[in-house]
């Protein structure tokens, strides 16, 4: 390497500088806006790839350490950290923002704007997980509402966009009050938030019980799971396509993030009193999710109710209890990044011509875009976890997990298999093939070919060299399996 890895102080400090200095440039140079925002973006990307391949992915704990004490008296520190899941993570956002800043060109209204709300969203999200301070990655986790409440309500593209960032924003706030009482209570025992000091905390099996209930609530919601859904699909149908792109591969992820750092290590006995629970309700709802998605005439909303489908089934590896559950979960959390990304940039290219996603305008779109028409089949078949894509290995190791825990659960989640492949293939179908409805309209120009290109060959690599990810994962993973077993 030519140069030694930053801390990760150093890292946030970078991407703070690039957002004030894209701050500074003039609202109405629209190019060098767009162009600053992509220099930050993809230098971001750079250097977490540098602290990748420099990353000791057998050591056990955190690396890359930065701490700054903040309030001595209440032993408050802000304190960053990076394990193999959560560089995981970091990588999967420094890789999707520059694609949104890429597509950003097609923003028209106050293009300067968009740019530093989406350079925040990334900021916070970078730090919601690589923080080891559970103070703070409530703070960050509850920072990335606002600029996604904004870009929802602001860049939004139909009437209800106001209603539907309300959705956003009330839901997740409602969910969070029970994170920061749980917090507050850990605070007053142990007298610190540092995750390493909480994982060590011991705490009676009454005391489990309550605060998973305040910690799985608040990231249920972000999931979402039923019956705390409903804003998803609102929020999905009415943000601009870049919102629905970070909203189905980063923020819905901090809930899966939060099950697996917090919910699942620090309170086991609560884990293992509601397990059931939660079977119940992730397969209640990947089967209401998957057959909703099937009557849908929205092209959005087919995708947003896919991903509920997706993510529940994520939350069912997460509380399988085994090895290949939780890694299949954090697998299919990357691919579903990737997929669920394609697939909403697909929707914004056919929006951005005929400027409606009203399934029964599209037809027979093969015979105009044949280029839009093989990338969409790609990633269809991504969706339905077809062999040789990133989600295929996600799902495989879910349901090797979920099958050591139940096979009863095992044939029910497994619907999500058939019903995916309906609903997937049945999209496809009527878009691409049959009789020619709206006019004649040009192929994929080339800043979309870009864009999905990158994303299809991602999503085939990860569907074919799972090591790049699971060689990440294991370490931790068999730590929080261990810390897991030690606090029942």
């Amino acid at each position: 390497m030519l140069y030694n890895p930053p801390l990760l102080l150093e890292y946030i400090i970078s991407l703070a500088l690039g957002i004030s200095l894209l701050c500074i440039v003039p609202k109405e140079d629209r190019q060098d806006a767009l162009g600053t925002a992509l220099v930050v973006s993809i230098t971001m990307f750079f250097i977490a790839i540098d602290l990748w391949l420099n990353f000791d992915k057998s050591e056990l704990g955190y690396q890359y350490i930065s701490q700054i004490p903040l309030i001595s008296e209440y032993n408050l520190t802000f304190s960053l950290g990076v394990d193999g899941i959560s560089l995981l993570f970091l990588l999967l956002t420094v890789f999707i923002m520059p694609i949104c800043i890429f597509a950003a060109s097609s923003v028209e209204k106050d293009t300067k704007q968009f740019l530093v709300y989406l350079l925040l969203i990334e900021f916070f999200l970078i730090l919601s997980f690589i923080t080891t301070n559970l103070f703070f990655f409530y703070v960050f986790f509850e920072s990335v509402l606002i600029p996604m409440f904004i870009m929802i309500g602001v860049w939004g593209s139909r009437e209800r966009k106001i209603n539907a960032a309300y959705y956003f924003f009330l839901y997740t706030l409602f969910g969070s009050f029970f994170l920061l009482f749980g917090i507050l209570y850990l605070y007053t025992i142990a007298e610190s938030t540092e995750y390493v000091v909480l994982s060590n905390l011991v705490l009676t099996d009454n005391e489990q019980i309550g605060l998973w209930l305040c910690f799985f609530i608040p990231f249920a919601v972000k999931v979402p799971m039923f019956p705390f859904h409903i804003w998803l699909p609102e929020a999905h149908v009415e943000a601009p396509t870049i919102g629905s792109v970070i909203l189905a591969s980063l923020l819905l992820k901090l809930g899966g993030y939060g099950l697996l750092r917090f919910t699942l290590p620090l309170f086991p006995v609560g884990t293992e009193y509601f397990a059931y629970v939660v079977y119940l309700l992730a397969v209640v709802s990947i089967i209401y999710a998957s057959l909703t998605t099937i009557r849908q005439s929205d092209l959005k909303k087919i995708i947003a109710y896919s991903s509920v489908a997706h993510m529940n089934l994520i939350v069912l590896g997460l509380f399988s209890g085994s090895f290949q559950g939780i890694d299949g979960a954090i697998y299919l959390m990357i691919g579903h990044g990737v997929v669920s990304s394609a697939l909403f940039f697909c929707v914004g290219v056919l929006y951005d011509r005929y400027h409606t996603r009203a399934i029964k305008h599209y037809s027979g779109l093969v015979q105009t875009m044949p280029l839009f028409a093989v990338f969409f089949f790609m990633f269809t078949l991504g969706n339905m976890g077809f062999p040789g894509t990133s989600n295929f290995v996600g799902e495989f190791l879910i349901f090797v997990g979920i099958f050591q825990k139940n096979m009863f659960i095992v044939l029910l989640a497994a619907s999500s298999i058939v019903l995916g492949a309906i609903y997937s293939i049945w999209l496809f179908n009527r878009v691409t093939f049959g009789t020619l409805k709206v006019g004649e309209f040009s192929d994929l120009n080339r800043t979309e070919f870009y864009i999905l290109f990158i994303l299809g060959m991602s999503m085939l690599i990860l569907g074919v060299h799972s090591e790049v990810l699971t060689e990440l994962t294991s370490t931790p993973i068999k730590q929080i399996l261990s810390l897991s077993e030690l606090k029942r």
